[in-house]
């Protein structure tokens, strides 16, 4: 169940039939292989919990200002999102809640949410790994620094 990788121990969600899924996305669209890999891993009696991330833009003068946190636009595509892969996954059978959170850092917030909910396995949706120089700067690389900093596995599926 887990694989080593260089000197850190990363732990790998395959065979398993999971109870609890967080389907997380750091605010693009939920991917048609990611839901189907998390209703995959959930089977037919597994709960999915599906997260997506408004940005918060950052702060001024270490205050919060409204025209740097998410837009009303920003918020309702992000509850598209989240409505488009509720629905997909209710169709396919499962017991499914959805959320939107604001937050500047989504790595630390998607692995919150997952402790919080007692997750057993996070699913996102993912883009080609960029070089480790590069990454920090895109904002697509994500999933990756949810994988690096996760408590629990992390089963990152790439766009087909």
């Amino acid at each position: 169940m887990s694989k080593t990788r260089g000197k850190g121990l990363h732990k790998v969600c395959t065979g398993l039939l999971l109870t609890d899924i967080l389907l997380a996305s750091e605010g693009r669209p939920f991917s048609r292989a990611a839901i189907a890999r998390a209703s995959a891993m959930a089977g037919k009696a597994g709960k999915i919990n599906v997260l997506s991330i408004a940005r918060v833009w950052g702060f001024s003068l270490g205050f919060p200002n409204p025209w740097l946190l998410p837009s009303k636009q920003e918020w309702a595509q992000q509850r598209e999102h989240v409505a488009k892969a509720i629905a997909e996954l209710k169709t396919l059978g499962h017991d499914t809640s959805g959320v939107v959170i604001a937050t500047r850092n989504p790595a630390k917030r998607i692995n919150a949410e997952a402790a919080r909910l007692n997750c057993s396995c996070i699913v996102m949706g993912t883009d080609a790994p960029r070089h480790w120089l590069l990454a920090d700067f895109y904002w697509s690389q994500e999933p990756y620094r949810v994988k690096k900093r996760a408590k629990h596995p992390v089963e990152l599926v790439g766009s087909l």
